[in-house]
């Protein structure tokens, strides 16, 4: 049994997670072959899919492309349209013009040259605008990219907002018809084990037995291979990032040609905050919040009171979701030939978009390394689980840090987020190195780390984090190379803002003529 080929990948649920997973598999291992390997997803007909999370990263787009995806039949049949970073507003003090940007984009001679020394030379301008020309792109309402760019590639780097349900039955059809990929529409009320307790087959109502080979259990927070059957246990954060609940709505636009936002929004409340992300067709609007600091009638009141000032008094919800939440991760998500991925392995919170990219990579690193047999699994499971453990702790402390920057100090919930007893120890530790020294690959040593060095400095420079730097470093004293830096980033927006299109332009560029093939 030890020896015996990896031949069969059974995948319990379906949604984003399911499918897309579905689709590396069967892409990467030529699953539509007679002998490729079989990818068979079985999907419930009555249990439907969160369908929530709106906001991608730009691997987005390496994933579409690597399963042979149309850029232009994404954008049309999932209301896709183009992110590139994030804006956060509110965050630091509940200040109307208290605002920063997240963007997808380094920062121009990031690699070169010391801009944090030379942005503290500058006085009060803000880091975001000074070192990337991004900022100024989306304020402008500009796209990423013209009329003229082929699929997927990119004038400023982006990722995507897309209706999350309409993905999963996207990527489905994908998966299906030119994947090869097996569907059973069914339930599964039971699961069979072999003597040493790996799984041997689920049984289904209507479908009999289907054996496996390595079983990914995507059933979302049931968790029903992972949770419920081997008993793995999430690892609680509640005590770090409070959130645990959320309201979500779909709000259509006043006008056919109401500007479509370019990133998302994150705006602070006294007691969570409002995200506002802008599809081809709708707005999709909701608030997260923490149940323990208040409740359910007190967050409706404040989405309906923000919906009416962005989008007037007669604007329409045309459909609205309550999710609840236990923030945590599991330390081992790949147990014997059991691999959870999705909420099914976690989920701490929808800030920054950290779930959806965490589906991604995990399916990645699965087609990368799967095992060939059954004897080297338990040697990727447990570098699998090396790799996602230190995965899941970077993004709660990447998390935290918004929170524990802010100077808010309306509510308990704001106050309690920068008590010192809710940030984690290594946390702690690099902000008090940052006081001198800005983040770089040294704090951040991996290769691939979900937020790099660069996204940690925008988020603390645009919170009014001041380091003091020390002047006695060469790159620090360089103050030309940096000047150079920031007169690129600007006459980069200079040029770039009257030659691209508004977001809304391009995007309805692509629904009438597409784009152009790679």
């Amino acid at each position: 049994m030890l020896n015996r080929p990896l031949r069969h990948v059974v995948i319990l649920g379906g949604g984003s997670a399911g499918w897309l997973t579905a689709a590396l598999l069967a892409a990467d291992h030529d699953s539509a072959s007679p002998t490729g390997l079989r990818v068979t997803l079985i999907e419930s007909p009555d249990v439907p899919t969160i369908g929530v999370g709106e906001g991608t990263w730009p691997t987005m787009r390496d994933t579409l492309r690597r399963i042979g995806v149309s850029e232009t039949a994404f954008v049309r049949a999932c209301d896709a349209t183009f992110k590139q970073g994030s804006k956060f507003v509110r965050w630091t003090r509940d200040h109307a013009d208290d605002h920063y940007h997240h963007p997808f984009v380094l920062p121009q001679g990031y690699h070169d040259a010391d801009l944090v020394a030379g942005w503290l030379r500058r006085g009060d301008t803000p880091f975001d605008r000074l070192v990337s020309f991004q900022p100024q792109l989306c304020d402008a309402g500009r796209a990423p990219k013209q009329f003229g760019t082929p699929e997927y590639a990119a004038v400023a780097n982006y990722a995507y907002h897309m209706d999350a349900a309409k993905l999963g039955l996207f990527l489905r059809a994908h998966c299906t018809e030119r994947l090869g990929v097996r569907l059973v529409s069914d339930h599964v009320d039971g699961i069979d084990v072999h003597d040493n307790g790996d799984i041997a087959a689920l049984r289904t109502r209507a479908h009999g037995a289907i054996d496996g080979d390595l079983f990914v259990d995507c059933t979302g927070m049931r968790a029903l291979l992972i949770g419920q059957h081997y008993g793995i246990d999430k690892t609680p954060c509640g005590d770090v990032l409070f959130n645990d609940r959320a309201l979500a709505l779909q709000v259509r636009y006043p006008d056919a040609d109401t500007p479509i936002a370019c990133q998302t929004v994150s705006i602070a409340q006294a007691n969570g905050w409002i995200w506002d992300i802008g599809l081809s067709a709708r707005r999709g609007v909701g608030h997260v919040y923490s149940s323990a600091h208040t409740d359910a009638d007190a967050v409706e009141a404040t989405l309906q009171r923000y919906i009416g000032e962005t989008g007037g008094a007669d604007c329409e919800v045309i459909a609205r979701q309550s999710l609840s939440f236990e923030p945590g991760y599991r330390r081992r998500s790949w147990h014997r030939n059991c691999v959870a991925i999705g909420l099914s392995s976690g989920f701490v919170e929808p800030l920054e978009a950290s779930s959806l990219v965490l589906v991604e990579l995990a399916a990645t690193m699965l087609s990368d390394q799967l095992p060939a047999t059954r004897e080297t699994m338990d040697v990727v499971a447990a570098r699998f689980n090396d790799t996602f453990a230190y995965r899941w702790e970077r993004v709660i402390e990447f998390l935290k840090l918004h929170y524990v920057l802010s100077h808010r100090d309306d509510s308990a919930y704001w106050r309690d987020h920068r008590d010192a007893a809710s940030m984690p120890a290594r946390l702690g530790e690099l902000l008090a190195l940052w006081r001198h020294q800005s983040p770089s690959r040294y704090d951040l040593p991996r290769v691939d780390e979900v937020f790099p060095s660069a996204s940690w400095q925008y988020i603390l420079y645009g919170m009014g984090f001041r380091p003091d730097t020390r002047a006695t470093t060469r790159r620090a004293s360089d103050a030309g190379r940096a000047e150079a830096a920031f007169r690129e980033a600007s006459d980069l927006a200079r040029r770039m803002i009257p030659a691209l299109p508004s977001h809304r332009e391009l995007i309805d560029h692509i629904h009438t003529r597409g784009l152009s093939p790679v």
